[in-house]
């Protein structure tokens, strides 16, 4: 789940007494928008996106207005406009209008958990705004630190003195932002990120953070986040069938994430842990359908339905079934194999059989047992396979399941068919 934008992201900020700039909804009043120029000189006038989707400020989805007739008619630009950034496609519903905040510096800020690190971690710059992936890493601080302590007034204080930042923004800096680790850790997120915060003198002329730019996104298994109130469907207008079909199965057991990458990919990637999926997504590209995480051991059931609706969405497009995952602790590999196989046998018996090459890599308790039963089911549908054991390096096998899939694309899914009897 995940929120973009300050429609959301400025109540967020309140249970932390994070400074945010002042806001109006799209339901304001011409005369509230008119007071709201008088005060501030200038309006930026944002569109309002369901879900996490970012570059709105490069595709001009952003109005900065002086006078209320120009106000209103960013209004009817932006309450329905259409974005699309890489794979991700979004339609808005509404606008906010916020206080254009003059200021002297902007700053970039993130906290996230981090699977290089396996720890939350800052990211920080002085040298923030929309250009944020183009900075130099001389110019941004990434410092992880122990959930337990928390990110402390001192970590902060030296990620920006080492950036060489300006002495007159690091003190309320340090005083603000070590506000987010509460609203972070307590509420479930796997990311918070503001750009940009803008450093504005207050009436005493002192340097004041005002978050401008909000975007997060939750851990859909951790509880907390209910505390906060938010809406059921907040997250939901963009997702595909795939998707909400998916994330009704979620429980107490299993993950079950899942974000499509390529409607058009030929390579439908089913992983288990995190970290996999991150290499997997990464490194597959658009060569990749979906992105997703199958891990926490879950049940026969629930992974057998995962299995169904993947397959009845990608199957037939799909040149690579890759089931992969790094060595489990807990997960059952039996039992997830087993589900799969059963599927995909299920899959052939209604559907009829498709040319695909099916990959696997795993390592964990019941691996060879699980492998057996998918090896034996393969061989009863008549489909070519390969199989890696947990001692064969990850990045190897995404590459040998690129190359399958190159091999495919070059007459090799015909073969296949062929084989299969297929016309």
């Amino acid at each position: 789940m995940q929120i973009t934008g300050m429609k959301w992201g400025a109540k967020l900020l309140k249970y932390v007494d994070f400074p945010t700039a002042e806001i109006l909804p799209a339901e304001a009043t011409p005369e509230q928008i008119q007071a709201m120029l008088d005060k501030y000189g200038k309006l930026i006038v944002k569109p309002v996106f369901k879900g996490g989707i970012g570059k709105k400020g490069k595709a001009g989805l952003l109005g900065i207005v002086s006078d209320l007739r120009a106000a209103l008619k960013e209004k009817e630009r932006l309450y329905f406009a259409e974005h699309r950034h890489g794979n991700s496609f979004a339609k808005s519903d509404g606008v906010t209008f916020e206080a254009f905040v003059e200021a002297e510096h902007e700053i970039y800020v993130s906290i996230s958990d981090n699977t290089i690190f396996r720890a939350p971690t800052l990211t920080i710059t002085h040298h923030g705004g929309m250009d944020i992936e183009e900075l130099g890493a001389d110019k941004i601080a990434v410092v992880p630190f122990d959930t337990l302590t928390g990110l402390k007034g001192f970590i902060v204080n030296n990620a920006l003195q080492r950036l060489g930042a300006p002495n007159e923004i690091i003190s309320p800096l340090v005083q603000n932002i070590t506000k987010l680790w509460d609203l972070f850790n307590q509420y479930g997120m796997t990311t918070l990120e503001l750009n940009p915060i803008r450093m504005a003198r207050n009436a005493k002329g002192r340097l004041e953070p005002i978050a401008c730019d909000f975007k997060c996104a939750f851990d859909t298994d951790d509880r907390n986040r209910f505390r906060l109130n938010l809406p059921s469907d907040l997250d939901s207008q963009d997702l595909s069938d795939y998707e909400l079909e998916v994330n009704q199965l979620r429980t107490y057991q299993g993950q079950s994430d899942v974000t499509i990458i390529n409607p058009a990919g030929t390579i439908t990637a089913m992983t288990f842990g995190g970290g996999a999926n991150a290499l997997v997504t990464e490194l597959l590209g658009d060569a990749a359908t979906i992105s997703s995480d199958f891990g926490g051991n879950p049940p026969y059931e629930k992974m057998f339905e995962i299995s169904q609706i993947t397959y009845k969405h990608w199957l037939a497009q799909t040149n690579v079934l890759f089931l992969i995952g790094g060595k489990a602790n807990n997960t059952d590999i039996y039992e997830t194999f087993r589900a799969m196989a059963d599927a995909l046998r299920e899959y052939f018996s209604e559907n009829g059989p498709t040319p695909i090459y099916v990959l696997v890599g795993r390592g964990g308790p019941n691996v060879v047992r699980g492998m057996g039963y998918v090896k034996d089911t393969l061989d009863s549908l008549g489909i070519p396979y390969s199989m890696f054991g947990y001692d064969s390096a990850m990045s190897e096998v995404i590459n040998f399941a690129q190359a399958t899939d190159t091999w495919m694309k070059e007459g090799g899914r015909k073969k296949i068919a062929a084989k299969l009897g297929i016309k």
